[in-house]
């Protein structure tokens, strides 16, 4: 492991430690997760993009069980023919390409997604995709994910929850935000965080690892 993945490592151990504690404190606490631009991809198109036969190779786990970051990336182009490089892709793959940009991204781009959560991916934007080895043109398949919180069962019952449940959240700190329909999703092996966009992130002045609370169902 390089000397950036360790200080990585130990960076989100630390802040899994203290986001425990303060759990401990303040039982509404939860975490804050900033996702930056990226790709999720299924098995098909990343053959496109890497070749015959090629599989994701992981850089580093995310917070969630079971997903990571993968050392591959590509670039997205829009009408305009405006790029932005380097766009990571996430693993494990999926069933269908998916692709989550911010609003500001999307300006840049030329783009009108719309906002939705994951998975929701009729009429959306389309998009092109460029790797190493092909290009592929998505007729629809971009969108502004919209505000959720990742809770186990546990969690849910805790909070008085369920799936699908929409949410108010106070994220905290200097420049604290009261963000409304923060969706709640909840999956057996899903950790306990709070995940923004990084236009929500600089409007709360937050980054990955900040506390929030939640208020509780959407008023």
């Amino acid at each position: 492991m390089d000397e950036k993945r360790l200080i990585e490592e130990i960076t989100r151990r630390v802040l899994a430690s203290l986001q425990m504690e303060s759990s401990a404190q303040d039982p509404a606490r939860l975490p804050v997760g900033v996702s930056v631009r990226h790709v999720h991809i299924s098995a098909a198109d990343l053959e496109v993009l890497y070749g015959p036969g090629h599989q994701l190779t992981p850089l580093r786990d995310l917070y969630q069980e079971g997903e990571f970051a993968a050392k591959e990336v590509v670039a997205l182009v829009g009408p305009k023919m405006r790029i932005l490089e380097n766009v990571r892709i996430l693993g494990p793959v999926r069933n269908r390409t998916q692709v989550e940009v911010s609003r500001t991204d999307a300006i840049y781009l030329g783009i009108d997604p719309p906002v939705r959560p994951s998975g929701d991916l009729k009429g959306s934007s389309p998009i092109t995709l460029v790797g190493p080895k092909g290009t592929l043109v998505l007729p629809e398949g971009c969108i502004v994910a919209n505000r959720h919180v990742h809770m186990s069962p546990s969690d849910a019952q805790r909070f008085g929850l369920k799936d699908n449940d929409l949410i108010q959240v106070e994220v905290l700190g200097e420049k604290g935000l009261i963000f409304n329909n923060v969706q709640v999703r909840v999956k057996d092996n899903f950790r306990l965080e709070m995940h923004l966009d990084t236009d929500d992130a600089n409007a709360s002045g937050i980054t990955t690892g900040a506390a929030a609370r939640i208020l509780g169902k959407q008023k």
